[in-house]
């Protein structure tokens, strides 16, 4: 998107020691996602190298923040609480998503969709990226 498209509401990211090329617009009138080229930039991260999982933030406004992650094969996101709605869509790989009464897995092109405050954790079955969105406060 060109910079000329760009108003007062729009908000960008600045590079940052694990980015350095991670300017990127994270909120404008229309934001465009390449959500296979952004996956590529998480694997070509040092932090994937050197840890079990890597995000980046690729959207977010007021109502709404979507989260990129990949977990590396049995990484797991200990159990914790969203403060708003959520939805979990797996791009590659399967995880495992579990809440205190419920427990899936789900897959490439599968998704869920988790109300607020509810105790949950994910644990990649194999190396998984999979689109986070929170709305709500």
């Amino acid at each position: 998107m060109e910079n000329e498209n760009l108003n007062e509401n729009s908000k960008s990211n600045e590079a940052t020691p694990q980015r350095p090329e991670g300017e990127r617009i994270l909120n404008a009138p229309l934001v465009e996602m390449n959500l296979f080229a952004f996956i590529e930039q998480i694997k070509s991260e040092t932090t994937w190298a050197d840890s079990d999982r890597n995000s980046i933030t690729i959207f977010k406004s007021e109502a709404m923040t979507m989260v990129l992650i990949g977990l590396h094969e049995n990484a797991e996101l200990k159990p914790h609480k969203a403060n708003g709605t959520i939805s979990v869509q797996v791009l590659e790989g399967k995880i495992e998503f579990s809440t205190e009464d419920q427990y899936v897995q789900i897959e490439r092109g599968q998704m869920i969709a988790l109300q607020e405050n509810l105790m949950h954790r994910v644990k990649a079955l194999k190396e998984s990226f999979f689109l986070l969105t929170l709305t709500g406060s």
